[in-house]
């Protein structure tokens, strides 16, 4: 997970679904419930399965209903470390606990592409999705997410992972 891929195949066999196409929707801004962090790299696995297990406990313990698939969302742009918060959508704020606080995701346009696959390849996703924006004059705002449609099982194949990428406009 996260935005350091290392470019996509573009051969794909007949059991890979082609790849989607970019498109750009409307969205309300969203409360949710995240673990924050500025996380290095070679760190970044182990904070996003600490920060599901706190979740997964705070959210439980509150009757907090989630509203979404887990996401990532990350602020600025990647460099040796990710300032970036890691949670779920939910009906309701979360009250500050184990490191769990309340946190949203923006509203407004975004700019949206479904990556099909593992997350090797986010970064060439991320970089087609950001060439799609600028061909249509669109400015890329500082903040994006991904949000992990397909949740990973250590017995999956890579290929049926579903990530959607979300780029808000920057007016």
């Amino acid at each position: 997970m996260g935005l350091d891929g290392s470019g996509m195949n573009s051969h794909r066999s007949d059991s890979e679904a082609p790849a989607a196409e970019p498109e750009l929707v409307n969205l309300a801004s969203a409360t949710t419930a995240v673990v924050r962090g500025i996380v290095p790299m070679a760190d970044l696995r182990n904070f996003f399965d600490s920060s599901f297990s706190a979740l997964a406990r705070t959210i439980e313990a509150q009757r907090i209903t989630m509203l979404s698939p887990a996401f990532g969302l990350y602020h600025g742009s990647p460099g040796q470390t990710l300032d970036l918060e890691v949670g779920f959508v939910t009906d309701r704020a979360v009250q500050p606990e184990a490191g769990v606080v309340v946190g949203s995701l923006p509203g407004g346009r975004v700019a949206r592409l479904t990556h099909i696959g593992s997350f090797d390849g986010l970064g060439s996703s991320w970089e087609r999705l950001h060439s799609w924006m600028r061909l249509r004059g669109l400015a890329a705002g500082e903040d994006r997410w991904e949000t992990y449609v397909t949740q990973p099982s250590p017995d999956m194949d890579p290929r049926d992972l579903r990530t959607e990428l979300n780029w808000p406009v920057a007016d």
